[in-house]
């Protein structure tokens, strides 16, 4: 499942205010912050935008994330 664009163009960080990648492949569906290293999950496609939810990923998970996100375009 993919987010709609427009909803992508206007959601941000809980954080820090700025923008997210948005992340979708076999691994697993998610927005993340790379600035803050933050994973938002998006459940049944409902992006679930709560920092006491989110998860902190570290080097390898980070960069696969970007990497990812990349590749999504």
């Amino acid at each position: 499942m993919s987010l709609d664009p427009a909803l992508l163009a206007i959601l941000a960080c809980p954080e820090d205010k700025g923008a997210l990648l948005y992340v979708d492949d076999a691994g697993g569906e998610f927005l993340y912050n790379p600035r803050l290293r933050r994973r938002y999950d998006v459940r049944d496609g409902i992006p679930v935008m709560l920092v006491g939810e989110s998860t902190v990923l570290d080097g390898a998970a980070h960069d696969d994330a970007v990497r990812r996100a990349a590749a999504h375009g």
